[in-house]
């Protein structure tokens, strides 16, 4: 099993505030037990850039091309894949509803085509979308997010060997 995380955050802090299972650990606890990739990082702790496997990370900075991106991201997958989608991987144009936003972040289009090629080539155990700050005054991030998470069972279904 390996464990792709889109997001804007690396989370790889090896404690926070105190604790070791605060969510800026999450992706250290999980690379303690599989591999992990890590795309559209574009915001971490200082003491967070010494343990980055550069091999294993995406800035958002750099990402051009989905398919050179989505070929590099599954060469260090293993068979197995969990999806975690952290929805400030977004730019905040697209995704202003959520806690943290940071701008300089991915688009749609680009996430979801990134997710297909994962789901076409990779077996995708599961997945989860989280950080859904809703607002009454725009419920379009609303939307963003379901269609997402809509958009991953498809292709999860579309690809999935008989």
């Amino acid at each position: 099993l390996s464990v792709l995380q889109l997001d804007a955050h690396a989370d790889t802090r090896e404690e926070y505030e105190g604790s070791a299972y605060n969510h800026a650990c999450v992706m250290a606890r999980v690379r303690e037990n599989c591999g992990i990739v890590q795309v559209g990082i574009r915001s971490m702790d200082a003491a967070e850039a010494a343990g980055i496997r550069r091999s294993r990370i995406h800035y958002a900075h750099e990402i051009g091309d989905i398919g050179e991106l989505a070929e590099s991201v599954l060469e260090r997958l293993g068979d197995q894949v969990y999806i975690t989608v952290d929805l400030d991987v977004f730019d905040p144009a697209e995704m202003p509803s959520t806690g943290t936003p940071e701008p300089g972040g991915m688009r749609y289009r680009q996430v979801v085509d990134l997710l297909r090629e994962i789901c076409r080539w990779r077996q995708v155990v599961g997945f989860d979308v989280v950080e859904l700050m809703p607002s009454e005054s725009n419920r379009a991030p609303d939307f963003l997010a379901a269609r997402l998470a809509y958009q991953v069972m498809a292709y999860m279904l579309a690809f999935a060997e008989d």
